[in-house]
């Protein structure tokens, strides 16, 4: 019987695995752009099967768990009404949106960012769940490789005006499916550890699944999970260093915006120092517009050559903010040329 609802949920065969891990021997036919959809098909299945809904989605939504059981109803309908069933991200997008247009936007948002869907743009009464660019002119910018939802930014995190540490939770079914399988392991045993209070244990797992690039952290009812880390270079601009004049300030204004704050980022690419080269946005603020135009950081000429960042520098050099208030400030790739000079 759970084959046959498989199926008509799915669209597929009963062979195909939902969780994105292949098992021994067998590849892995589940790609990151559709474990979202795969992980979607399967809950819906869980519901039909036990009418519960996944237990962290409340980290991402605002509703209780009463209308999320109403949500689930309401979504396993509309698959099994769906002909075909979606089989692309967009296509699991635009059904929830369709299903959920009369809820809440910030909980057909918070659903969608759970399964790693796209933000679909809405007319008339139905939800706009696009995100605000600084141009407001598309959905996602040309270029982009993927997005990311983060957890609250730790103040540690910052390390300065342009540079900063976030983590992505990686329970959630498009971070999932990358994580590998003995570090999902490690963080169940690391739990296991902590709650019969092995602190040797616990330890000993807690620093294997940080040399891995990923960290147990808090959630919001109080019990850890596992996040992946991302080091972020905010793509365009480049701020004064930490020794030079207004690198102290820029970082503290930075801190200000972002601190214990959630953040929306667009990936473009990885720097040569391993770091992800991106957009940043808390909330309907695009980050680096806000440290330009506070005069808090270059327009980073030499790797982006974008119209709006330049005319955000001329406005605070014109109203000499920030930075501009030097008669000739130095360059941040100027200052650390001369530091790897030793002049």
């Amino acid at each position: 019987m759970g084959n046959c609802i498989l199926r008509a949920i799915c669209g597929k065969g009963s062979d195909t695995k939902t969780d994105g891990a292949a098992e021994p021997g067998v590849p892995n036919r589940i790609s990151a752009a559709t474990a979202g959809v795969s992980a979607l098909a399967a809950d819906l299945l869980h519901f039909d099967i036990t009418n519960q809904v996944p237990e962290g989605l409340s980290q991402h939504v605002t509703s209780s768990k009463k209308a999320q059981i109403n949500w689930y109803r309401k979504l396993l309908e509309a698959w099994r009404d769906a002909k075909p069933p979606p089989k692309t991200p967009e296509d699991a997008a635009k059904l929830i949106v369709q299903t959920l247009k009369r809820h809440q936007k910030a909980d057909v948002e918070g659903l969608l960012n759970y399964y790693g869907l796209p933000l679909a743009k809405q007319t008339g009464s139905e939800c706009a769940t696009h995100h605000h660019t600084a141009s407001n002119s598309k959905l996602k910018p040309d270029g982009v490789k993927y997005e990311l939802n983060t957890l609250p930014v730790d103040i540690k995190c910052i390390a300065d005006g342009d540079t900063i540490t976030v983590y992505a939770d990686a329970t959630i079914p498009h971070e999932s499916c990358k994580v590998p399988p003995e570090i999902k392991r490690a963080s169940k045993e690391y739990i296991k550890a902590s709650t019969t209070k092995n602190v040797q244990r616990a330890n000993n797992l807690r620093k294997t699944i940080t040399d891995a690039g990923y960290r147990m952290m808090p959630s919001q009812n109080g019990n850890e999970i596992i996040a992946k880390k991302y080091r972020i270079r905010l793509r365009g601009i480049d701020a004064p260093e930490s020794a030079m004049p207004y690198g102290k300030e820029a970082k503290e204004e930075l801190v200000k915006l972002i601190k214990g704050k959630k953040l929306k980022i667009y990936v473009y690419g990885d720097d040569r120092y391993g770091r992800c080269v991106g957009d940043v946005y808390c909330g309907k603020i695009f980050i680096q517009e806000h440290m330009l135009k506070k005069g808090f950081a270059w327009h980073y000429t030499a790797y982006d050559q974008r119209p709006e960042l330049e005319m955000w520098e001329k406005e605070a050099r014109m109203e000499r903010v920030g930075l501009w208030i030097q008669k000739n400030p130095e360059k941040p790739w100027e200052w650390r040329k001369e530091q790897r000079n030793g002049s």
